[in-house]
């Protein structure tokens, strides 16, 4: 899922807002709805990062796409605001947090691996 048609992306932004999401806890301060798939393998998700939330340093197994929704999500790379695609390929490395709270949709090709 390189490429989300706008209105999957509007949907989803839609539910969220209209508090139809159901989460679950991921990491402290970080919430997560799955889309599709297993732990194990290709899957979607929605995360829902608390304001001052981070996820810890991790490699990439395989190809990342993420969609920031709402909010703002940094990394490594700089800020990524509402309205952002950008991908983390196979192999690389970073941690990610949210000064002020977020939600993004993130589709992995593998599951990360944590560096902790």
């Amino acid at each position: 899922m390189s490429r989300v048609d706008a209105t999957l992306l509007d949907d989803l932004r839609g539910r969220v807002s209209r508090g139809e999401i159901v989460w679950e806890p991921f990491r402290d301060g970080v919430e997560i709805h799955r889309l599709w798939g297993d732990r194990d393998g290709a899957s979607a998700a929605l995360l829902r990062y608390a304001p001052g939330a981070a996820v810890p340093r991790h490699v990439h197994e395989g190809v990342e796409n993420v969609y920031v929704l709402e909010g703002a999500q940094r990394d490594d790379h700089g800020l990524h605001v509402a309205g952002s695609h950008f991908v983390s390929a196979t192999g690389s490395i970073h941690a990610v947090d949210s000064p002020g709270g977020c939600v993004v949709l993130v589709d992995w090709e593998l599951p990360v691996r944590f560096l902790e």
